[in-house]
């Protein structure tokens, strides 16, 4: 058996069956995937795959702990890449972020300038996605690190870490008649057609349990994955935005007024992913710890290795 036959058979999963994707996501032939794959099942002595004529339909039993070996023979594959890499030049490379909308535009910024003055050839990438979507991307080995608010902590090999809090705020126009209340209540906000997030993103979940808890029925006109977008149509007179206050900036949205309301929605807590058991190189720990000071670089090993279940803010 050979790491060429592990890969087709983690990509043939990854491409939900498809042997053609497979082929051409690993730039060769679908014969050639194919006659590789039965090899490695003749090897085995069983079949990893369940097949309806020449058409690959699903992982048998067997396949499905294969699989996870697979899996973790081609990450050591990579840490061993990795390692040499990162031995051989300490301070150029790559560093791929997945990261939402508001995360990407807001949070990042100062922490990415930093780091390109301290790494000017490290060549970065931002990769935008919805939470779902980041957790995925770290979990494929398409991104180093994942930055978002919701979705992170749920996937079983992805170590999650808190990066910092924040709250949301409701956005108004300049002589809105909620900016006269001394302290908004759900109530209040009920009163107003609302533009928030998307369900998926930045903190949604508990402004609609919030409402619920007081059986209140939110008028949500508009839903975005963005806070740009918010802003934009509350500029236009559509509603009251509900947003993540770091994507409030009073100078350059002067246009606006923010009033906190994060007593009505509780904290938000940003994390950072990485894949568990994964090498990282000597800057992605500098960039994690740019992002919060708290996570130096002994925590983030300890967390790697599974020490991180009780680490919170």
């Amino acid at each position: 058996m050979n790491l060429h036959q592990f890969r087709f058979v983690r990509e043939a999963v990854r491409q939900n069956y498809n042997l053609t994707e497979a082929a051409k996501a690993l730039y060769t032939s679908q014969p050639g995937v194919s006659k590789a794959i039965i090899e490695l099942e003749d090897e085995l002595g069983v079949e990893i795959f369940t097949r309806h004529g020449k058409r690959v339909r699903s992982l048998t039993e067997p396949g499905r702990i294969i699989l996870v070996s697979v899996e973790k023979i081609l990450q050591e594959v990579e840490s061993l890449k990795r390692v040499g890499k990162d031995f051989a030049a300490q301070d150029q490379g790559n560093l791929t972020i997945a990261a939402t909308h508001t995360q990407a535009r807001y949070s990042l910024p100062l922490a990415i300038a930093e780091f390109k003055r301290r790494f000017p050839k490290v060549r970065l990438s931002i990769l935008q996605g919805s939470p779902t979507q980041v957790a995925e991307m770290v979990l494929h080995d398409q991104a180093d690190v994942g930055i978002a608010t919701e979705a992170l902590s749920g996937y079983k090999d992805l170590v999650s870490l808190p990066c910092f809090q924040w709250y949301h705020v409701a956005v108004v126009q300049p002589d809105h008649p909620l900016l006269e209340r001394v302290n908004v209540t759900l109530d209040d906000l009920a009163h107003y057609p609302l533009i928030t997030y998307d369900p998926a993103f930045a903190g949604r979940s508990k402004i609609n349990h919030a409402f619920a808890l007081r059986n209140l029925t939110p008028d949500i006109v508009l839903e975005a994955i963005d806070a740009d977008v918010i802003k934009t149509y509350v500029e236009l007179g559509l509603g009251v935005g509900l947003m993540a206050d770091v994507a409030f900036n009073p100078e350059r949205d002067r246009h606006l007024r923010s009033i906190p309301v994060g007593h009505l929605f509780g904290s938000n807590v940003t994390r950072i992913a990485l894949k568990q058991g994964a090498y990282l190189r000597s800057y992605v720990y500098t960039l994690v710890e740019l992002l919060s000071p708290t996570l130096t670089r002994k925590l983030v090993e300890q967390a790697l290795k599974g020490d991180h279940e009780n680490y919170e803010l």
